[in-house]
């Protein structure tokens, strides 16, 4: 708009303005004449469409496209008439227009054409058309962004001339150019659908579909159109859409959860619509800070006015985050950055009134969120919207001035006298809110030159007391919001109009209008139903909230069934009340629940659903096909059929066959019960007649549709001499150059047995056969080679009998040579361990209902009394053969159900059988390689090692030693053992003597594996060792023999639950010194060992993971020193910790509850508890974990559980179990009813006694408790006080109130900071001064003794008496107030900046603090 003016100013010059015309000069050509009214009609809207590019700001952040909102039409016209093509596009940078012709630019050198363009409004005209005008026109709209086309035909036909014997001469002499005008059906079929989305906000999505057009006409493409949620989009900033040849691909590069929905594309051709939808989940992206609630959406712009708009969105959904307290509105002008926020406090509700606009301007609005956490990320910005009068084009006005111009100007702009205007009528509340009302009007009849405008007036109803609202800015349109009304009362209200001359009578006042109340948040939606829908989506159902209150939608949530860990289906609201929930993991199961939401926030949940295991809804099946007539004796018929191609997700289990006369159209069942089998005869039929069949399939969901009928059957007798068809033609192992063909044996066998098949096959849409085993083959399978990969095939299969060839087969199915991706052949191995024979094979498919099959020679195995067992786990099957036999060679196949035909084979030869026997049998009978036999050596102190080394040994190796066959002990004082890493295995014999003469033996087994290894001392050799071993056993004692342990170091658990360390020590004299050790740190224990006895201990005090380590004991004197050590880690500290259970478990008492400020504890007391114990806590059978929520811990002689916050879902039966490898020690505690009452009030008054002491007034410091000072100096007595409220402070001296004045000065600075300041302290003004510092929430007092002393005299002695604050309790009931969403201001401390601390008796007066 070209008028300004300030804001707040008003004048009538202003709105007096001069009148605007748009003025146009028509053309003369008489052909085109046009209603007077629709040309004014036109005028109007250009004036309009100017405006609105004044209206709304158009900028870099709105760019869009060309795009036609009018597009051209076809027409047929007689020659050496005129025709004018119109069409109006939009777009920002406003496109530019180009015309083609036949697809050649159109020029206008030879003035046969004029192409006019004004304001996104183009047209071509042919003033005087002729037979080679006929063609198409394209219009091309195109600027920076993109382009954008619309075409249309024009056929020019020649006047019929007086003969008209030809029913064609009216036609142009040029037919040929005349394109073709007929109705084409263009058939689409999807190639690749894109599926479900699930992204997260501020990422970026794409949806691809790629298609297949027949016929594919250049110039006759399908149009693409996208929806969501039945919306239809173009291309904007926020989504971009690109449609080729075959392939069209909407973008959302900028997600944000408004752009959640079901996405649809629509095909659209004149012979239908194609179309394919896929939902499309965008979640909350990451938070600002954590737990803050997600961003709001679908930001609304209502009512925008002059200076104010309405906004509203709608809640995000809270499924893991706290409850939302609010949201901010935030601003920001068009062509600017800077977003400021529109509201001081978090509204409640989801819409908001931004007043406060200048007019003319343009505002983006976005909305944030608020939790106790903090503030979410800000929505998507809204469309820019401009504060303007939205009336302000009705009041346009067309004039015909004569001839060929007309003026459009405003209606106030036409002279009239000078008068005042006439009463508005008509008034209603177009809106109603909490604090506002829209109110609208019919303006008076009006045609005076002077500007018009309103005043609203209000009244409390009935009350009959008028008071103008708008008594700052003059309302000139008839619509008004009046903000600031009080909730839930009612009103009336009547406008006048004024103009310069006066004002109008009052018009007729409103009824009563009441604003709204809050009616709370809706209620729980009803039942929750969920069905199956596919094997990754589910149907929900649910029944719409009996209490709505302006109901927006709903949220819906998913939990795998135990986990109760809820996500959100849905993070935009849905309006039905049935959602198709994706993304869902296949034969898991899931509950739900549904929230309904309006302005206010959200409901409580609904029930849950019953638990749903995913998978796809079962569906009838569909129709057999490929009827066949096996045999005919001339009064029956032996029928076979293919089973459906799809089996509805449920097994086929049964068949209807009916039959009717060829040439009739009754059909009749045939046979009650229904057939279970595909191969059925058909009884009781008349010799020579003609028959028709047709069959049904039957699953769990109901019965299939009817196949198509067979062919004419003929009721003759069978009696050739070659056999019958087979049938049931199959296929497996398909690969890229083979396969193998399966089939059953003929019904008819002619006059002889079968001696063998012969497989026929050909390329689809062929009729030449090829023979694929010139040599008949005796088994009914067959393996094809020779294919050429990806070419399609059919088969056939002719019996053979002495007679000759039988009849073919039906044709098979087409199938494919073409290796499956992924495919895998099965392998053949002997078990290293087992020796089991193992045929393995990987499945590259699976899918619910999946099994292996398994066959010998293509018969499947079901005979496994030979120890064959078949294992699988997932993907993976494998026939093991325990004991495998030599003629148990032969191929075997698998095959995998409800796959794309996944199957292989492997052929044992007797050969590869024998082979593998053998392997076998070694791998079951291993002997174990020594590197070394059986030897001795002879060891300190006269020991002797018996050894010996095998190649390899495992960690689960066993073995014994013999002395002449007698097993020997490794028990102390023997030693027996072996180290992996070196294969050695050794016996230590402490005490070798005459009576070890004989033979040593070592036998060992690991594994499957034994070895065995002897050693024979006697004689010369076995008295040689013995003297070895005595010598080296005197000379220990002679030369090492000192102090030393006889018992090593051991862990005893007491009654108590006590954990000491023991050990023995021995050969001691009085020098000898006894040292305890954990990881080399030495310990000195609180009692000395006891070194008269020998016996040590060391107490290990609160055994703990803490308390682990390696502990050491050292005895040594002159003689020597020996040692100790024992690691209390792994088993030790595990049975340590299993006894400690056993003991602690027994001595554990009944639950009792404690409550706290943070929540109610439940406490069990025993002997001994630590974190470690096998100690687990459970809430109505679920066990609990340690969590915010859940404080799980303990002290030395109690355990613990805390449930902090308890909420009414916190009732329930509370168990502690202790387990030890023997018993389960269990108590329980019923928390609820009037247990839980009481608990739950107790903890709510130690809350807010917890409260109120940290927020309750109170003196950080700066006070002394002595105070001399001279006379006539002046005192200050300051010090820094804190509290939330701010404490008032007040001072005592002797107990009575100081007043202040002159000499008394007391201040409280910031709130902060108190002080008593005493100019000229006299003798009098010695005393006891009390501090009070207190708010709601209670307070203390501090004492402070003031002595004064002349001058010239001692100064006394200060003599504090230490007097503790007193407290001053809170004030009662106490009262927490919400959560605030700006966090509070810290609390004083040392480091704020308070005056001068003094110490205790200060002898010189604290300085006075400089303000």
């Amino acid at each position: 708009m070209s008028m300004l003016m300030k804001p707040g100013a008003y004048n009538h010059e202003y709105h007096h303005k001069q009148s605007q015309y748009v003025v146009k000069e028509y053309s003369s050509s008489q052909e085109v004449r046009d209603d007077y009214q629709h040309k004014a009609t036109v005028r109007i809207q250009g004036v309009v469409r100017k405006k609105m590019e004044e209206k709304y700001v158009r900028e870099e952040s709105m760019i869009r496209g060309p795009k036609f909102l009018a597009r051209l039409r076809s027409h047929t016209v007689f020659e050496n008439t005129p025709i004018k093509l119109f069409c109006t596009v939009e777009g920002f940078p406003m496109p530019t227009v180009k015309w083609y012709k036949d697809g050649v630019i159109m020029t206008m050198s030879s003035g046969r054409y004029l192409i006019e363009g004004n304001v996104g409004i183009h047209s071509l005209e042919i003033p005087r058309c002729s037979t080679d005008d006929t063609a198409q026109y394209t219009a091309v709209a195109g600027n920076v962004h993109g382009q954008a086309s619309s075409q249309a035909s024009i056929i020019v036909k020649r006047f019929k001339q007086e003969d008209e014997s030809c029913v064609y001469a009216w036609l142009p002499y040029t037919t040929v150019m005349l394109p073709q005008i007929q109705y084409t059906k263009i058939n689409i079929t999807f190639l690749e659908k894109f599926g479900p989305v699930f992204a997260t906000e501020e990422g970026s999505a794409s949806l691809t579909a790629t298609m297949t057009l027949n016929p594919n006409l250049a110039n006759l493409q399908p149009e693409a159109q996208w929806y969501r949620d039945e919306t239809r989009l173009s291309d904007s900033k926020w989504v971009k859409i690109e449609t080729g040849r075959g392939v069209t691909t909407l973008t959302l590069p900028h997600l944000h959860k408004d752009d959640e929905g079901l996405y649809t594309l629509r095909m659209v051709t004149k012979g239908g619509i194609a179309e394919h939808s896929a939902f499309v989940s965008v979640a909350d992206g990451p938070p600002p800070v954590p737990s803050a609630p997600g961003a709001p959406m679908d930001i609304k712009i209502h009512d925008a006015n002059r200076d104010y708009v309405i906004v509203s969105w709608k809640p995000p959904n809270t499924t893991t985050e706290g409850p939302i307290l609010g949201y901010f509105v935030d601003k920001c002008e068009v062509g600017t950055e800077n977003w400021s926020q529109c509201n001081d406090h978090p509204i409640k509700i989801c819409k908001y009134a931004v007043a406060g606009l200048f007019e003319g301007h343009s505002y983006y609005f976005r909305v944030r969120a608020v939790n106790s956490k903090g503030i979410s990320r800000p929505s998507r910005m809204s469309h820019p919207i401009a504060a303007l009068d939205p009336t302000e084009f009705e009041r346009l006005h067309a004039k015909k001035l004569g001839g060929k111009l007309d003026v459009v100007s405003y209606h106030d702009e036409l002279e009239a006298e000078g008068k005042p205007p006439g009463a508005p009528s008509g008034m209603y509340a177009s809106e109603t809110d909490r604090t506002y009302v829209v109110l609208s009007w019919k303006a008076p009849a009006y045609s005076s030159k002077a500007p018009m405008w309103y005043y609203i007036e209000k009244s409390i109803a009935e009350s009959g007391a008028w008071q103008r609202v708008n008594t700052q800015v003059p309302v000139r349109s008839p619509r008004y919001a009046v903000f600031d009304l009080a909730e839930g009362k009612e009103y009336q209200f009547r406008v006048v109009s004024a103009n310069m001359y006066g004002t109008s009578e009052p018009s007729e006042p409103t009824g009563p209008i009441q604003t709204q109340e809050l009616k709370g948040v809706p209620s729980a939606p009803g039942q929750v139903v969920a069905t199956r829908e596919t094997d990754t989506s589910v149907l929900i159902q649910w029944a719409p909230p009996k209490e709505p209150n302006n109901l927006i939608g709903y949220y819906i949530d998913q939990c795998i069934k135990g986990s109760n860990d809820w996500t959100s289906a849905n993070h935009k609201p849905r309006k039905n009340n049935k959602f198709v929930v994706s993304g869902l993991t296949t034969g898991e199961t899931y509950v739900f629940r549904v929230q309904a939401i309006n302005e206010l926030g959200l409901s409580d949940e609904s029930q849950e659903s019953s638990p749903l295991s995913v998978k796809a809804a079962l569906t009838a099946p569909s129709a057999p096909y490929d009827i066949a007539l096996l045999s005919c004796d001339g009064h029956s018929m032996v029928l076979n059929w293919k089973k459906p191609l799809h089996s509805g997700g449920a097994k086929v289990k049964e068949y209807y066959v009916d039959k009717r006369r060829s040439g009739t159209t009754m059909w009749r069942e045939i046979h009650i019960p229904a057939v279970k089998e595909r191969l059925y005869k058909v009884e009781g039929l008349t010799e020579g007649a003609v028959y028709q069949f047709q069959v049904y399939a039957s699953n769990l969901a109901g019965l299939g549709a009817a196949s198509k009928h067979s062919a004419d059957f003929t009721c003759d007798a069978w009696t050739t001499p070659e056999p019958g068809p087979a049938y049931d033609l199959r296929f497996c192992e398909v690969r890229r150059n083979s396969l193998v063909v399966e089939w059953e044996k003929p019904v008819y066998l002619g006059s002889g047995p079968i001696t063998g098949y012969r497989v026929e096959y050909s390329k689809k849409g062929s009729s030449d056969w090829t023979v694929a085993n010139e040599k008949a083959v005796s088994h009914r399978f067959l393996k094809v080679t020779g294919l050429e990969e990806g070419l399609t095939y059919v088969f056939r299969v002719r019996a053979v009998n002495e007679a000759g060839v039988g009849t073919a087969s039906l044709a098979s199915d087409p199938v494919i040579a073409k290796t499956l991706a992924g495919s895998q052949e099965v392998s053949c191995v002997v078990d290293e361990k087992s020796g089991d024979i193992v045929l393995s094979f990987e499945s590259c498919q699976m899918s619910e209902g999946s099994h292996f099959v398994w066959k010998k020679n293509y018969k499947e195995i079901t005979d496994f009394s030979k120890e064959i067992v078949i294992k699988t786990e997932g993907s993976v099957s494998k026939l093991i053969f325990k004991n495998a036999e030599k003629e148990d060679f032969g191929t075997y196949s698998v095959a995998v159900t409800n796959t794309e035909g996944v199957s292989s084979s492997h052929t044992i030869s007797a050969e590869e059988l024998e082979k593998m026997l053998a392997l076998s049998y070694d791998i079951r009978h291993p002997v174990i390689p020594l590197k070394s036999d059986l030897a001795y050596k002879i060891l300190e102190r006269g020991r002797m090692r018996f050894w010996l080394q095998a190649e390899e040994i495992s960690s689960n190796v066993t073995y014994k030693f013999f002395a002449n066959n007698k097993e020997l002990s490794g028990a102390d004082p023997n030693k027996m053992g072996h180290d992996v890493s070196t294969g050695v295995i050794e016996f230590i014999m402490d005490h070798f003597t005459d009576e070890n003469e004989g033979t040593f033996t070592c036998q060992i087994t690991d594994g499957g594996g034994k070895a065995q290894s002897s050693l024979v001392l006697i004689g010369e050799a076995f008295k040689a060792a013995l003297a070895e071993a005595e010598y080296q056993r005197r000379e220990y004692i002679r030369v090492k023999e000192g102090p030393h342990f006889s018992e090593f170091l051991s862990l005893q658990v007491g009654d108590d639950c006590s954990v000491t360390l023991v050990c023995k020590v021995a050969n001691l004299k009085k020098e000898s010194e006894f040292h305890w050790f954990k990881e080399d740190t030495e310990i000195i224990p609180d009692v000395k060992p006891d070194l008269g006895s020998g016996l040590c201990k060391l107490p290990i005090k609160l055994f703990s993971m803490k308390t682990a380590g390696i502990y050491r004991a050292t005895i040594s004197d002159d003689r020597g020193k020996d040692m100790s050590q024992i690691n209390v880690s792994g088993k030790v500290f595990d049975d340590v910790i299993n006894k400690i259970n056993q003991l602690a478990g027994a001595s554990a008492a009944e639950l009792v509850i404690n409550c706290t400020a943070t929540g109610i504890q439940l406490q069990c007391h025993m002997k001994y508890y630590t974190s470690e114990m096998n100690i687990s806590w459970t809430h109505s059978e679920s066990k609990l974990s340690h969590s915010e929520k859940v404080m799980i811990g303990g002290t030395p002689n109690m355990a613990t559980m805390e449930v902090i916050e308890p909420t009414e879902r916190d009732k329930g039966m509370y168990s502690i179990i202790i387990t030890d490898p023997e018993n389960t020690h269990k108590r329980t505690l019923d928390l609820s009813g009037d247990v839980y009452e009481k608990a739950f009030a107790e903890f709510q008054k130690l809350k807010a006694e917890a409260y109120a002491e940290k927020n309750r007034g109170k003196v950080v410091g700066g006070l002394p408790d002595v105070v001399t000072i001279m006379e006539k100096k002046t005192l200050s007595l300051t010090c820094t006080v804190c509290g939330d409220p701010k404490p008032q402070v007040s001072w005592l001296k002797n107990g009575a109130d100081v007043e202040p004045d002159d000499q008394y000065v007391v201040s409280l600075d910031q709130g902060r900071f108190a002080s008593l300041t005493i100019k000229g302290v006299s003798m009098d003004d010695s005393g006891r001064y009390t501090m009070i510092v207190q708010n709601k929430y209670g307070g203390e007092s501090v004492d402070i003794v003031v002595s004064v002393y002349r001058h010239g005299e001692k100064i006394p002695e200060a003599k504090p008496t230490l007097t503790p604050k007193t407290l001053i309790p809170p004030k009662l009931p106490i009262e927490i107030p919400q959560p605030k969403t700006a966090a509070p201001s810290p609390a004083p401390s040392a480091a704020s900046p308070t005056p001068p601390k003094g110490g205790r008796g200060v002898k010189s007066p604290t300085p006075t603090r400089r303000k």
